[in-house]
């Protein structure tokens, strides 16, 4: 695995970012920018593919995302756990459990002990869905990530939990 700026074979668009950068200003060190340009021009794209799978299915990441937790949980969540599960605001946790509600797939109910606590489940058909669609989408995550060979895919995912962990530690978030 090489990048330009340590004297490697890749040119990519952050590569030429960075020669910009030291012609304007070679003063600067503009290592961090070929780590956070990166992962930043990565997650974009990865976005901007909109995941096939999730599309079939007509549902958003973020959409994703809340039927996974509560899948991979295997119990009842409250809004608020599954804002800080998703990395969302209450918000839009909000608006987008009012959207899978109505298509079904979740179930609100007030708590039996505080009133003023709402508990979030899937129904069976939310269920279904994030079980059919769970396989499809780390299928076309295989093949966005085939380029790289798999000893290649395992540091890459080493180097970004060791990153993750400290940017968790430093901001102060729980770990799974």
């Amino acid at each position: 695995m090489t990048a330009a700026g340590d004297g490697g074979t890749a040119d990519d668009t952050v590569a030429g970012v960075v020669r910009q950068w030291r012609m304007i200003r070679p003063d600067l060190d503009t290592a961090p920018m070929e780590v956070i340009g990166r992962i930043n021009r990565c997650a974009a794209l990865l976005q901007h593919a909109e995941d096939a799978p999730l599309r079939r299915a007509e549902l958003t990441r973020p959409e994703f995302d809340l039927l996974g937790t509560l899948r991979r949980t295997g119990h009842e969540l409250t809004p608020g756990e599954l804002a800080r599960e998703t990395f969302s605001s209450g918000a839009a946790v909000t608006k987008r459990l009012k959207l899978l509600v109505e298509r079904g797939w979740v179930d609100r109910r007030s708590d039996t002990r505080d009133r003023r606590v709402t508990r979030v489940r899937l129904t069976a058909s939310g269920r279904e869905l994030i079980d059919s669609v769970m396989p499809d989408q780390l299928r076309y995550e295989t093949a966005v990530l085939s380029g790289l060979p798999d000893g290649d895919q395992r540091q890459v995912a080493a180097l970004l939990a060791e990153l993750l962990v400290q940017l968790e530690g430093r901001l102060g978030l729980p770990r799974a």
